[in-house]
């Protein structure tokens, strides 16, 4: 590696100021951050010598992420082998070799439209700028197909990407400066611009949408059921129920260790519970993650179950407070997506704020709006907007406390 890091700096003259390639020095010097340590140092003030810089914090959030993307493609493969095999309740573990092939070639394609899109427009901005790529997109190019149905078409992936860079970042500066996440923004231009790609029953699982369905399957997921017993025509899996065994068949079809393992249809990486929880481990060990604001978000969401289970008087206010956290993508938001540091809130009290409100508000929308039935990306858009005034008060509380101390000495 050191031999290999001598070769590249020599071409660091042709690249810098004055160079053959003074204008790919953006490009170049990317590479060299991402790639090596950088090289330069801080040249005034006081610093602590630390290894670990933005792009490799960055890194740590992929790594985290690696156990929901593995689960997510043998899932996605799951599903799309059912759906040929017309048997929604195929083995989960059989076949597996044949599963992980299908949910490679429905995955794979997504994250290289993700990557090559948002990376393209960002080192067309880096250029025009002359700075270095900005290391944001290292993760949100991952984050942006973990969110996204199986099926969905791929220009749509491409589409909301330039549009989340474009409009969610690049236009308010670039990383660091985006008011709304990155991912989030990109699937909610897709929810509002193609709703019918986004949502609905075809949507889950690869193949159904072509195939025009296949009788006796639903691609129905855990959610969309929920979502049905707010309705007069309430289904469980494709079947029709009535209110008085809706939860029963539920829970018969979607137990809590289906939903904590992930054998559930859903968005690619949001199904496993415990592969996000994983992950949730290892940004926590490695300092990353904010336990605040995952331990807020996951109690605002609990308790709003509890809370609705109290109200009662329709079965899916009834559901159990446990699922909400297992079902949908509740566990995946409040892990990697709540917990952005840029557009979440910033001091302490304010973390847990946010993240027990953002808990709260998803549940109240996935519950009383039963057209659409997954609130937590809503929830966390709307928090994002809302953490600047959250911290601002936070902070004004915290000068009038001393300010009363002052007065008193």
């Amino acid at each position: 590696m050191k031999f290999l890091e001598k070769i590249v700096h020599k071409q660091e003259p042709k690249f810098a100021k004055g160079g053959k390639f003074e204008k790919w020095n953006p490009v170049f010097e990317s590479f060299m951050t991402l790639a090596f340590t950088p090289h330069h140092t801080t040249k005034k003030g006081s610093h602590i010598r630390d290894g670990v810089d933005l792009k490799r914090t960055m890194v740590t959030v992929i790594f985290a992420m690696v156990p929901a993307l593995l689960f997510g493609i043998y899932n996605a493969g799951h599903w799309d082998y059912a759906v040929e095999m017309g048997d929604r309740d195929i083995a989960f573990w059989a076949d597996q070799g044949t599963k992980i092939w299908r949910g490679l070639m429905i995955v794979l394609p997504m994250i290289i439209v993700s990557y090559g899109v948002g990376l393209t427009i960002e080192f067309i901005f880096a250029l025009r700028r002359g700075h270095a790529l900005h290391e944001g997109f290292l993760v949100s190019g991952m984050l942006i197909p973990l969110v996204m149905p199986a099926d969905v078409p791929l220009w749509m992936v491409g589409v909301a990407t330039a549009f989340a860079v474009i409009i969610g970042k690049e236009i308010f500066g670039g990383t660091g400066m985006n008011i709304l996440n990155i991912a989030l923004t990109a699937r909610a231009f897709l929810f509002f611009a193609y709703p019918t790609s986004m949502s609905g029953d075809k949507v889950w699982m690869s193949g159904l949408e072509e195939t025009g369905g296949i009788d006796g399957f639903s691609g129905a997921t855990a959610l969309g059921d929920a979502a049905s017993f707010m309705t007069d025509k309430m289904t469980v899996a494709g079947t029709e129920v009535t209110s008085d065994i809706a939860i029963s068949t539920f829970e018969n079809n979607y137990s809590l260790m289906d939903s904590m393992i992930g054998m559930i249809p859903g968005s690619i990486g949001e199904t496993s519970f415990i592969a996000i929880m994983i992950g949730a481990a290892i940004l926590l060990f490695t300092g990353v993650g904010s336990l605040r604001i995952m331990a807020s978000f996951f109690l605002g969401g609990w308790l709003m179950g509890v809370v609705l289970n109290a109200v009662g008087g329709n079965p899916y206010f009834d559901l159990g407070a446990e699922y909400h956290l297992m079902i949908g993508g509740f566990a995946f938001g409040a892990v990697f997506m709540a917990t952005d540091p840029v557009t979440a809130a910033q001091t302490n009290v304010g973390k847990l704020i946010y993240g027990f409100l953002g808990g709260v508000v998803a549940i109240l929308i996935r519950v009383l709006n039963p057209a659409y039935p997954e609130g937590v990306m809503l929830a966390i858009l709307f928090m994002n907007v809302m953490a600047p005034i959250i911290d601002h008060y936070v902070v004004q509380a915290n000068v009038k406390r001393r300010m009363k101390r002052l007065k008193t000495a």
